[in-house]
């Protein structure tokens, strides 16, 4: 017998399954037969995928600067897994891991480079605090918790240390053992060309889509070659919307040329989270309709891109004998307004309302969801 059986679901691309789960893992696709302790049939009203991956979230509550709670801005609204983008550093990452086993959204993280992770806005300004034996020894007692390194190079951040930090970086990535690098980039110095052209396979350019003067096109809306040549190397694309981060021209222009994300991401913390511009994943993921992405596409960058871009290699997919991690949701066909991170205001025509999420097999509505409780 089967712990949950989800059945008539219907996927991104308009297939219709069911799901069995069985023990925390998917245990069967397809048309199932046989019984289970809990079943729901969504009567293939409803979408169902992967669990969304927010690969890029500020969730430690004791951040003075960017802080939120996990379930808030995980599994209320749809969100199984999150990864914290450094906002710990190796002084409070053993904090953060423990207060984060409380949550039912699952958290990993990026460690900061900066020993006190993002206590200040230019914890790279001291070259002292990146300490890279910290680092490591924080890897090795935390394995299954830190998933890759984060640095933060813009001008604000790094001070007078232009690329030096990014160098730290890079050298600390391969003392531990080739984890992914996110780099957030924004204003200059250094330069993107800089940042680009250190970056290897793997490693991961967050804000892609911002709209500052360095941002990742030229003023003739091209790609610059910098980034170009990196993404050629396996260098990844976040989006980390971000209350600064996300602009609808940037985005329209890149996509229009096939320069997708590969993954889509909030960079939420409770600020931007209950005054916008970013409010959820769902929210952001909605804005994507309105740059020319697909349904199938958009699921994609929060499901198995976002595994694969941080080896979460349990999650992200609906087979058998990954984690039970499932989103349920629908889509609204309705006017919905948008605000991206420059003030622009794009009328949508559609927006995604999550309305229950399944960690590890436990069934857990989401706040839409709980308004509609009646009907799922």
């Amino acid at each position: 017998m089967f712990d949950l059986i989800i059945r008539d679901a219907r996927l991104s691309d308009e297939q219709r399954v069911d799901i069995a789960v069985l023990d925390g893992k998917i245990a069967a696709i397809g048309d199932v037969q046989g019984k289970a302790k809990s079943e729901r049939n969504l009567a293939g009203r409803y979408y169902l995928s992967a669990g969304w991956i927010d690969s890029h979230v500020h969730c430690y509550p004791k951040s003075p600067i960017y802080h939120d709670e996990a379930d808030a801005i995980g599994v209320n609204h749809g969100v199984t897994t999150v990864i914290d983008a450094g906002s710990t550093g190796a002084q409070h990452i053993d904090d953060f891991y423990q207060l984060t086993r409380a949550a039912q959204t699952q958290v990993y993280a990026l460690i900061n480079i900066a020993r006190t992770g993002i206590v200040t806005q230019n914890e790279l300004a001291d070259m002292t605090q990146i300490d890279g034996p910290a680092v490591e020894q924080a890897v090795a007692r935390l394995p299954d918790f830190i998933v890759g390194l984060k640095a933060r190079m813009s001008s604000s951040v790094v001070g007078e240390n232009g690329i030096q930090p990014l160098i730290k970086a890079k050298a600390i990535q391969k003392a531990v053992g080739d984890l992914p690098l996110m780099v957030h980039i924004g204003n200059n110095p250094p330069d993107l060309d800089e940042i680009a052209d250190l970056l290897t396979s793997g490693d991961i350019i967050t804000h892609c889509y911002n709209g500052k003067p360095n941002r990742i096109l030229t003023p003739q809306g091209e790609l610059k070659a910098a980034v170009k040549n990196a993404l050629a190397r396996g260098v990844r694309l976040d989006v980390g919307h971000g209350s600064a981060s996300f602009s609808f021209d940037v985005a329209r222009v890149a996509i229009a040329q096939g320069i997708l994300p590969d993954s889509i991401s909030s960079d939420i913390y409770c600020r931007n989270r209950l005054n916008g511009p970013v409010h959820n994943l769902a929210h952001v993921m909605s804005k994507f309709f309105s740059v020319g992405m697909t349904l199938p596409q958009v699921i994609d960058c929060v499901t198995w891109k976002a595994a694969d871009g941080l080896r979460l290699t349990h999650k992200g997919r609906l087979e058998v004998g990954f984690d039970a991690d499932l989103t349920i949701f629908t889509v609204k066909e309705e006017a919905h307004p948008f605000v991206d991170s420059e003030g622009e205001r794009v009328e949508g025509e559609k927006h995604l309302i999550p309305l229950a999420a399944v960690v590890a097999g436990e069934w857990i509505l989401t706040e839409e969801g709980k308004a509609n409780v009646s009907t799922i």
